[in-house]
């Protein structure tokens, strides 16, 4: 079986009580095919490793997935690049958050292509249909902090760099919070 259907199989079982923040709590699995689709279609890129770990990026921080389960079914080049876009979620939020902008640049650059991705679709999705309870302040709080996330990545791919810039022009403006 292809492993790309078999890594969005597994993925779409592991998330399948999962949902988007947006008003209709759109099916989780959503987010990583977008992912995979904007690194596929938008930026070209064609390494199998890269488009399955960007299937599998929130399995390991959001389901009970383990990194032994994704190495026995994935292997360790996929398993390796979910383990360095995966938070630790035993630390604060905000933590979590200042981890990310330090550790960015250190990451791998396949690591770094998930991450990009996952940036542009979380700015295009808090732009076209925003958690219900987020605030416009929360919104550019957002924003500003995946730009700093993302400056951090300059580099690795100019095409997904200009996609970003794209969906970060659409930040929510002072004369907009509510």
């Amino acid at each position: 079986m292809n492993v790309l259907i078999r890594a969005t199989a597994f993925a779409a079982n592991k998330h399948r009580n999962q949902r988007r923040k947006d008003a209709d709590a759109s099916p989780y699995i959503n987010h990583p095919i977008a992912l995979a689709d904007v690194l596929a279609n938008e930026g070209d890129v064609a390494d199998e490793a890269v488009l399955v770990a960007a299937i599998l990026h929130d399995t390991i921080e959001d389901t009970e997935t383990s990194m032994e389960e994704l190495v026995a079914l994935f292997g360790h080049a996929v398993a390796e690049i979910v383990a360095e876009v995966t938070d630790d979620k035993t630390l604060p939020k905000a933590e979590r958050k200042r981890r990310q902008i330090e550790h960015a640049p250190a990451i791998s650059r396949n690591a770094q292509l998930v991450k990009l991705a996952d940036k542009i679709c979380n700015l295009r999705d808090i732009a076209a249909c925003p958690p219900a309870n987020w605030t416009g302040e929360r919104k550019r709080e957002y924003f500003e902090w995946a730009k700093a996330v993302v400056d951090g990545l300059r580099g690795v791919h100019p095409v997904l760099e200009a996609a970003f810039d794209s969906a970060y022009a659409a930040k929510p403006s002072a004369s907009s919070l509510a």
